[in-house]
């Protein structure tokens, strides 16, 4: 099936510029909707993920989110790609990195921001003007149930996707009177590599050893390399690309796509619980979510 029409449209397909696409949601979402008719350029952090994606037939470009001279590079590119045009960017490259808040150094979360915030408002905010001279465009922003719950031992990782909320929320009130459509998703367990990723920036960011929650953190490591889904509910990351297709192809894209059942029971529990009792019940699932 071919994506939907638009008025505004004069391209021949529409082009999507996707970050993260050497595994799991990326790669899910970039080859959806590459079999969807969309032109996807498919970036990757690693010149190796790079050459797979092209040797899979992707448009295929390296960006780095921590690097803005990986940015730029990058988006020039795209730009000569797609002769100046852009229907749609969906900022998805991100990592976790584990640890309680009070074993958080000034440097881990900088580490932790330049990816997961930094570099996408940086994108975001060169492909905006794109959008604005064409006269239509979607964002689409790759959050997470913890993007509005908070959950122990997650802190660098909560803050970064609080942080996305809060940008795009007010970038979507200053949009209003555009056609340029700001959407995020909030998945809550997802297969992919990013509890593998999660385990490696713990064991190198963290003082393990010498940390009052050397034990947790133990703990954590043994539950994150077990094989199979690390928590219940978890879903494949077709689940994200069903909501990225309706951010892109309906009239008016949702503000906020919900994915995974433990992101709209916490949705639910937040409008409904005290503060102090969605503390309780956070505290005891931070142990086995995402």
């Amino acid at each position: 099936m071919k994506p939907s029409s638009n008025k505004h449209q004069n391209q021949p397909q529409k082009t999507i510029l996707i970050t993260g696409c050497s595994t799991g949601i990326g790669y899910c979402v970039a080859k959806g909707l590459k079999q969807r008719g969309y032109r996807v350029i498919a970036t990757a952090r690693r010149e190796e993920s790079v050459k797979q994606l092209i040797d899979e037939g992707f448009e295929s470009l390296q960006l780095d989110l921590s690097s803005s001279d990986s940015i730029q590079q990058a988006f020039r590119e795209t730009m000569r790609l797609t002769d100046g045009n852009l229907y749609a960017l969906f900022n998805n490259g991100a990592f976790g990195l584990p640890g309680a808040v009070e074993d958080l150094s000034r440097e881990n979360l900088k580490h932790q921001f330049e990816t997961n915030v930094f570099g996408w408002l940086e994108l975001t905010n060169l492909v905006i003007p794109i959008m604005r001279k064409q006269g239509f465009g979607r964002i689409i922003q790759n959050s997470s149930v913890l993007g509005f719950v908070a959950m122990p031992f997650r802190g660098a990782y909560n803050a970064s996707k609080y942080a996305i909320e809060g940008l795009s929320d007010t970038l979507r009130l200053e949009l209003k009177n555009t056609d340029i459509y700001i959407s995020l998703i909030e998945p809550g367990p997802i297969s992919s590599q990013f509890r593998a990723n999660a385990v490696k920036q713990l064991k190198q960011h963290i003082d393990i050893e010498n940390s009052v929650h050397r034990k947790k953190y133990l703990g954590v490591i043994e539950r994150l390399n077990k094989q199979g889904p690390a928590v219940p509910f978890t879903l494949p990351p077709e689940a994200v690309l069903k909501r990225v297709i309706h951010a892109l192809e309906s009239k008016k894209p949702k503000p906020r796509y919900y994915v995974t059942f433990p992101t709209y029971l916490f949705a639910y529990l937040k409008r409904l619980l005290s503060h102090r009792q969605l503390d309780y019940i956070l505290a005891r699932a931070g142990s086995d979510s995402k």
